[in-house]
Parts: C-alpha cells; sequence; structure tokens
C-alpha cells in the first residue's frame, strides 16, 4: 500500500476539489482513500509514504486522439494540406509500415506520452494488436481501435479483410485490464455504406466503442453535401454510427444541430487543436460544443502532424484557441480546459469510470508536476482558480516528474521504468534513413510521384501524329468531307476539354509535363450527359518524320481522383499552362487502320481558326513509320494541303501567345 502525497492534490472530481497538503492511498490498482495527507497517515500507518514537496498531485491526461506509431513519421512533408499530406504519406505506410515498424513506433510514442503526463490514450492505427501488446508491456491504459478502410491497406488487402482483423483484435483483448478494443472505421470518405454499417454492427455485437474521424475539414464537409447532400454526422448517422459508444475526432466544421445530435447520441468528441492548425483545418467550435453538453477531451492527433504527443502543451492551446473561435478571453478557462485534459478525457473514451479523476475505487492513473522551476514562481493562492491556471498556462511536460498507470510506475524523479528510451531512439535512425532514400526517390521525377500515389494504374503508350492549323472554310470542307461517304465513321463525339499542363524544370525529358484533364461530353443538344477527369504524363514530342508527323509519348495516365488543386500542390510545378478547347472527335476507319481525328477550337488561349488532329496508336518504329505515311494521305484525302501543318503542340503555341 503507497501514500502518495503533495503540496497540492488536484482531484478534478465532480466539485473540483483541491486539498492542500493532500494525498491519495493506492492499494495494487485501486485509489481507496482520497484526503489530506495528516490525516491519510493517521488512517494508514503501514502505508510506504511518497512525498513530493513544491509539488501537484493530479490525475494522469488523457490523449483522447492520436496515432501512436506515426511517431516514426514525424516530420516528413509538414506545411500541407490535409487531403495532399495524406497523398504524400500514404505512400510511404504502404512501403514501411509491418508490426516492427508499429511496435517500435509504439515504443517511442509511449515513452513520449509518459514524459507528458499521459497516463491513458486513443489509438487509430494498423496493426492494432501490436499497438496493444506494447502498451499493455509498457503498463499505459489504452482505447485501441482498429483502422477499417475501402483500399488495400498496410494490414489489410480489402475492407472485408480489415473487418475480420478487427474482429479477431476485439476477441483477443475486450476485457483486458488496461486495454479496451474499438472499431475504427477511418472516416466516411474513406468508406462505403456497407462498411460503416457492418462496423456499428461489429461495434455493437461486443459492445465496444467505435472510433472515427468526423468533419475534420472544409472540404469533407462540401464533399458531403455535394455527395450525399446531408451533413457528416447526419450522414454517419444514417449507418447507424451513433448508435455506438462514438469517440468522433476533430469535428471542426459542425453546425449546432450536428453538435445537439452528438450530444444526444452521448458521443464523445476528440479535439485537436495542433493538428488543425498545422494542417489549416480551421478551429472547432469546443466552447459552444461545452456549453452544449457534449462529452470534449483533447487529442494530439499523430506525429506526423502535430508534430509531437505533448499534452500540457495540446491542453494550453486548446484554452487559447477555444477563446479565438469566438473572440471572448473568458471561453474554455483553465479550469475547463484541464478537465478536458482529463475527467473529460475519459468520458469521451467512455472510460470515466476508471480514470479521469482521483476518487475513491477508480484506477490509479496520477502525476506529480513538479513547481520547483523558475517559470512556477511565484504562486498565489487567490482568486480561487489561480492553481489551474498556472497548470494550463505556465507548466510544460518536463514539470512531470513521476507517472502511475494502474498502480504502477512508469517515471519516477524523471527516469523511466518501463522502456529503455536510447535503445528505442537508436532503433528509429535505421528507419528513417530507409523513408529518406524513398523519398528522395519519388521527388526525382513526375513519373515517381505519380506511381507512389494511391488509386492510380499505369499504362504506356505511343501515338503517331499529325496537327494541320486550318480556317474556318477549310474546318467546314473537313465536316463535309468526312460526312460524304468515302469514309468509315465508327464513332463520332463532342466534348468541352479543360487541360491544365504542369510543366517541370530538370526532369527527365520523357516524363516533364503532367496534364490534368476535366472532360465534358456534349449530347446531340450540346447539354452535358457525361464527365470525367484523367491524368497523364507527357513526355517531350519526338519530331520523327520526314513529313512532319509526330512520334508522342505518353507514360502514364489514370483517372484523376483528386481535384486539382491537390495535384498542384502535390507536384508542385516550375509552371501551369491552360488550354481549353472545343472538340469534335471522329473515329474513322481508313486504309484498314483505326484513326481519330480532333477538329479543335481553342478557348483558351483564343486562337482564330481550328486545329485538326490525326492520329493512331502505335507500337513500334516500323509500324509508326508506316501509319505516318497513311497520316499524310488522310490529311491530303480530307483536302488538307501539308503547309498547314505544325509541329508546335498546344502547351507551345499557348506558351507563344503569353506577352
Amino acid at each position: 500500500m503507497l501514500l502518495i502525497t503533495a503540496e497540492y492534490l488536484v482531484t478534478m472530481n465532480a466539485h473540483f476539489q483541491i486539498i492542500p497538503q493532500g494525498g491519495v492511498v493506492v492499494r495494487d490498482e485501486e485509489i481507496v482513500a482520497v484526503g489530506t495527507a495528516a490525516d491519510l497517515a493517521a488512517r494508514y500507518p503501514t502505508a510506504e509514504i511518497h512525498h513530493h514537496p513544491h509539488s501537484v498531485l493530479m490525475p494522469g491526461l488523457v490523449n483522447a486522439h492520436t496515432h501512436l506509431a506515426m511517431t516514426l513519421l514525424r516530420g516528413l512533408n509538414d506545411d500541407l494540406r490535409l487531403d495532399v499530406w495524406l497523398g504524400y504519406l500514404m505512400p510511404v505506410e504502404r512501403k514501411f509500415v509491418t508490426p516492427e515498424f508499429v511496435r517500435l513506433g509504439t515504443r517511442l510514442g509511449c515513452a513520449e506520452l509518459i514524459r507528458s503526463g499521459v497516463t491513458c490514450f486513443a489509438d487509430m492505427y494498423y496493426f492494432e494488436e501490436v499497438v496493444a501488446e506494447e502498451t499493455a508491456a509498457i503498463g499505459l491504459r489504452a482505447l485501441l481501435g482498429q483502422t477499417v478502410i475501402t483500399f488495400p491497406t498496410p494490414d489489410a488487402n480489402s475492407y472485408e479483410e480489415a473487418l475480420a482483423r478487427c474482429r479477431r483484435f476485439i476477441e483477443a483483448w475486450n476485457g483486458h485490464t488496461l486495454i479496451q478494443p474499438a472499431v475504427s472505421p477511418h472516416a466516411w470518405y474513406t468508406a462505403t455504406p456497407e462498411l460503416l454499417t457492418e462496423c456499428v454492427a461489429l461495434a455493437r455485437e461486443y459492445d465496444v466503442p467505435l472510433h472515427t474521424h468526423i468533419a475534420e475539414t472544409e472540404l469533407e464537409v462540401q464533399n458531403c453535401h455535394t455527395e450525399h447532400e446531408m451533413d457528416v454526422v447526419a450522414w454517419n448517422a444514417q449507418h447507424g454510427i451513433l448508435e455506438t459508444k462514438l469517440l468522433a475526432a476533430h469535428c471542426v466544421h459542425i453546425t449546432r444541430t450536428e453538435m445537439k445530435r452528438l450530444q444526444q447520441a452521448g458521443a464523445g468528441v476528440a479535439h485537436c487543436p495542433t493538428s488543425n492548425l498545422k494542417l489549416g483545418s480551421g478551429l472547432a467550435p469546443i466552447a459552444e460544443m461545452r456549453e452544449m453538453g457534449l462529452k470534449v477531451g483533447i487529442g494530439t492527433d499523430g506525429a506526423a502532424s502535430n508534430n509531437d504527443l505533448d499534452m500540457f502543451e495540446e491542453l494550453r492551446l486548446a484554452a487559447l484557441v477555444g477563446k479565438v473561435k469566438r473572440n471572448d478571453p473568458t471561453d474554455v478557462p483553465a479550469r475547463e480546459a484541464l478537465a478536458m485534459a482529463t475527467i473529460g478525457g475519459a468520458r469521451a473514451l467512455h472510460l470515466d469510470h476508471l480514470t479521469g479523476s482521483l476518487e475513491v475505487g477508480k484506477r490509479a492513473d496520477l502525476i506529480v508536476v513538479s513547481l520547483a522551476d523558475a517559470h512556477h514562481w511565484p504562486r498565489f493562492t487567490s482568486p480561487h482558480d489561480a492553481l489551474y491556471s498556472q497548470l494550463v498556462y505556465a507548466t510544460n511536460s518536463r514539470d512531470v516528474s513521476d507517472v502511475m498507470c494502474n498502480g504502477r510506475w512508469l517515471m519516477r524523479h524523471n527516469q523511466f521504468q518501463t522502456v529503455d528510451i536510447a535503445a528505442t531512439t537508436a532503433a528509429t535512425q535505421p528507419i528513417a534513413q530507409q523513408i529518406d532514400a524513398f523519398v528522395r526517390q519519388r521527388e526525382s521525377s513526375p513519373y515517381n510521384k505519380l506511381i507512389t500515389l494511391t488509386h492510380v494504374a499505369q499504362e504506356e503508350g505511343y501515338e503517331a501524329q499529325m496537327k494541320a492549323r486550318l480556317d474556318a472554310a477549310q474546318a467546314t470542307a473537313v465536316h463535309e468531307q468526312l460526312h460524304s461517304g468515302r469514309f468509315t465513321i465508327q464513332k463520332e463525339l463532342h466534348y468541352l476539354q479543360y487541360d491544365n499542363y504542369m510543366l517541370f524544370r530538370n526532369q527527365e525529358p520523357d516524363s516533364n509535363r503532367v496534364r490534368f484533364r476535366e472532360e465534358a461530353h456534349l449530347n446531340a443538344q450540346g447539354e452535358v450527359h457525361q464527365w470525367r477527369t484523367r491524368l497523364t504524363l507527357l513526355g517531350d514530342p519526338h519530331h520523327s518524320f520526314p513529313n512532319q508527323a509526330i512520334l508522342s509519348r505518353s507514360r502514364f495516365w489514370a483517372p484523376a481522383t483528386q481535384s486539382l488543386r491537390f495535384y498542384r500542390e502535390y507536384f508542385v510545378p516550375a509552371q501551369e499552362v491552360e488550354i481549353h478547347k472545343d472538340r469534335y472527335r471522329w473515329h474513322v476507319r481508313y486504309a484498314g487502320t483505326n484513326f481519330e481525328l480532333n477538329l479543335d477550337a481553342l478557348l483558351k488561349p483564343e486562337l482564330a481558326g481550328y486545329f485538326l488532329e490525326i492520329k493512331s496508336r502505335t507500337w513500334s518504329r516500323q509500324d509508326a513509320e508506316q501509319k505516318a505515311g497513311l497520316i499524310a494521305q488522310l490529311l491530303a484525302a480530307l483536302g488538307v494541303p501539308l503547309t498547314a501543318v505544325v509541329t508546335a503542340d498546344y502547351v507551345d503555341l499557348a506558351l507563344a501567345e503569353k506577352p
């Protein structure tokens, strides 16, 4: 039995009781008494006394949302928007995240959490069974969510496989002293309706929490309205998410109606101010959430987007940004901020029956905060909440001297008891060197950056082609010739094409242009009936044939699954060129060979006349030469002289038009 005392005992109980010269008595993993040091010493004379002068004894902090193993990705690809950051990060995860990676990252993360006074945290990542093993061995308490997502991940090739893995994880760890397993669909936008409902069913079957991201960015909210004509919370509710023990991470862009729905559902919210600021996601309305009775905790998010797990820094920032949101310095006062980092976080995780405050019957999850250093002097005892202000606005993680979780010391007198920190940090550098090499290779060319993106397919192709510039009369004549019956037209199409070319310096000559194309297919009435986007990596055109035909190379193409803004920020081109075209296309059979004919009017830059392109896919030098000759014949058959041929492509023509 231990009697742990300090200059101040901060209980964070329902009455926010502070006991000068107070303490707690710990038997095994449980708090059995709380009171003044003198009274406890008299009641428990045989208890082993641990006294901490010039210190505060308080509940361990609760980190309500993180991705712990991402400590090994700290500082990688900073200063990007969330979607672009994920575009950089996910290929790295697919390449490097293994059980061994997760084990080491968890060990490093646990050490950082202990150092900053955290005794309980909520995690969402891959290989959560490894996170559980390492966390339990080190001695922290955690709600651990196995990620379920639609596309292949480091630990599952499909969401069905991820669900099966999540089920096995829950069955293995449910009921553990320290580990509370959870189901973690990453977010609605990385899920199908079927995935969400199956995750809900799994969480309800085992009566475990569900941990997911909700309304982190404005773009997410806009996309939900565009795709589903409802807000993010409503979409989640429609699929049963609010019928679980929900922990909703971020909630930056939710309305008062959404707050009320979350509150009525008993959901917890994890507020992550540093990550939201760093990724430019915005300021969550936590003062309004608290006023409405929502269970709000504070989380660091992962070290890859924060970039640390320092909860004292996080709770101080939560208090500050909480005031800025409504320009009201009385919003989120110090005591409220500390509550969110302790009992509030425990409530958000649905674990407040175990932790979050120092009360009889709860687990002995506690920390000692030293007030000895210069930044804690002088100390005032009035107003009544001066100690809360000191803990929130002056304290930092280095003031934490001792950490106990479940009655076990994890740090004593600033020394780790359950982590070999020197060996852990040394083991991280070889992984960093491997990731550095991968990133350098990826950044070496647009081609490498393209093939490391998620959801892409590669296809290489060559085309023999010729372009001629026509006046209006010549364009009309081409139309008439094509429909004269002399040519076999297999298909006729009409498009509006909006191309954005990204140009790069000092790159491979065969991969120096990325084209982002938005294409509207028009019906016979000129109405848009289909829309598609495409990403293509183009090489320099090769002027290979005496008749001015060009052999062009496309090294890569794929559907463009992200916005133009995303690709612009992902590739960081040296220059951009916009080309807008009104295009008629004919698929023509001529001399036993298939050709595509494009008749283009350039709308941006606005160039007089029209351009006729004739092209055909090719696969060998001999075939290309033969098709180049046929293209010249076809051009002549359409009444277009070779003198009209131009070798410049549209990008070069656009650049020539610039002042």
